[in-house]
């Protein structure tokens, strides 16, 4: 299934694919746009870090009816801007705003519309902090994180700690990531992107975390902890390690997930 690409806010470049479903009750708005005005949207947010996607489970999610949304965060791959200059979060927030007002496919042209009828948010390790953060907004139905970071100041106890994090960071990806030190040392202050700090203004019941007790990168406790002040839907894993998206499609996980979008 080939993807599609697109940009939002001049700066985030955005791939997605678009259900066969959407495809055949899309229709042109006054304004000459294709609408989807019954749209089930998920926005991925994915590690770091590492190559962009979902993997298959973009394929696999689109199969089961929903557009879905990689963007790449500011500052990382083909994105504009500079990495961590303002909180990941917020790019996913300039993503739900854009499908919404419009979004044209680079490869043809072909401009589209979303009246999102539900819109998930899916994360993974550095990209569970920017769902849990944008998971408060109005707009985002249901989110499911996965091995997130709940608590930068709690990453020294893995495996990856914040200083050699940032060192590899710069020696094996280069401009893939435009990064400086002043930004990267924002996740030691305890409130940038940090989850935790801001438990008050997180919404639990809207909140999936799947982490495993092995995972020995994204500790876990974090999580616990954080399940508990929020009130989030926890599963809670003996093994796994840092988890993969395939814990997406199992057959348990699926269920377990599809489950807790329809409550």
């Amino acid at each position: 299934m080939h993807a599609l690409r697109t940009r939002f806010k001049k700066d985030i470049v955005s791939e997605f694919k678009i259900p066969s479903i959407a495809v055949r009750r899309m229709k042109k708005d006054s304004s000459g746009m294709l609408h989807d005005d019954r749209a089930k949207v998920i926005i991925y947010a994915g590690g770091m870090p590492g190559f962009p996607g979902f993997g298959e489970a973009h394929d696999f999610f689109v199969k089961k009816g929903y557009w879905v949304f990689v963007p790449r965060y500011r500052g990382t791959w083909e994105s504009g801007g500079r990495f961590l200059q303002m909180s990941p979060h917020k790019d996913l927030l300039d993503v739900v705003d854009g499908i919404s007002r419009g979004f044209k496919d680079e490869w043809s042209g072909i401009e589209y519309k979303l009246t999102p009828k539900k819109l998930y948010l899916f994360g993974s390790s550095f990209g569970g902090a920017a769902v849990l953060l944008a998971g408060s907004d109005k707009r985002v139905t249901k989110v499911v994180a996965r091995s997130p970071v709940v608590d930068w100041l709690k990453m020294n106890e893995g495996i990856e700690p914040h200083d050699w994090l940032y060192g590899f960071v710069k020696r094996a990806f280069g401009n893939a990531y435009r990064l400086v030190k002043r930004d990267w040392n924002k996740l030691q202050n305890g409130v940038f992107y940090n989850p935790i700090a801001h438990t008050r203004n997180i919404d639990g019941k809207k909140v999936l975390i799947i982490h495993a007790k092995d995972d020995d990168v994204v500790t876990y406790k974090p999580s616990v902890v954080f399940a508990r002040k929020t009130g989030s839907s926890l599963w809670l894993l003996k093994s796994g390690g840092h988890l993969s998206s395939s814990i997406f499609m199992s057959v348990r996980g699926y269920k377990k997930i599809s489950e807790f979008l329809k409550k």
